[in-house]
């Protein structure tokens, strides 16, 4: 694992929720706007909650629920939602600046992660790389290892904190829409 990919695990969260910060201030949402964004940042903040009530991290290697479409779905909800904020904020010039913190930090993120699983699962996960698509999901049947949700996943993984992070940035931008 290069040492980028370490860093980058350990950064992505704080570079983002920073990153994040300074986009809202620069937003200038409609109330078009909001809904657009609205209906793409909903979506990923359910697939990050699908994502979170299944997946034992650190215990097993999860192939059911969502894993079972993307090896990736808190990391593609992450994106949806994102992009629902810079949609809902009418941000389109940053856009490019999105994509490309996404593209530095996150791609490099899923790839130590990746050789992560591979040193605990091995041939097991080589299997499932195969099946499962990184981060566009592969919208087919594939035979997988079942998982069930449970809502005591989704608080252990602290994915209502993700929740709270999204309703306070679109909370922000209805009131910077009303005033």
């Amino acid at each position: 694992m290069t040492s980028w990919n370490k860093l980058a695990q350990k950064l992505r969260v704080p570079v983002g929720t920073v990153l994040g910060i300074l986009f809202l201030w620069f937003m200038h949402p409609s109330s078009r706007s909001l809904w657009i964004g609205a209906a793409i940042a909903l979506p990923g903040s359910l697939l990050r909650v699908w994502a979170a009530g299944h997946i034992e991290k650190g215990k097993v290697l999860t192939q059911g629920g969502p894993y079972a479409y993307t090896r990736n779905p808190l990391y593609l909800g992450s994106f949806l939602m994102a992009l629902g904020i810079i949609l809902a904020g009418q941000g389109y010039w940053l856009l490019p600046a999105f994509a490309a913190f996404f593209a530095v930090v996150y791609f490099p993120v899923m790839k130590a992660e990746e050789q992560e699983l591979l040193a605990g699962y091995g041939e097991k996960f080589v299997e499932y790389s195969r099946r499962v698509p990184l981060f566009i999901p592969a919208f087919r049947k594939t035979a997988s290892a079942s998982s069930s949700f449970l809502w005591s996943r989704v608080i252990r993984n602290r994915e209502h904190r993700t929740i709270a992070g999204l309703l306070v940035a679109e909370a922000i931008l209805i009131l910077k829409n009303l005033l």
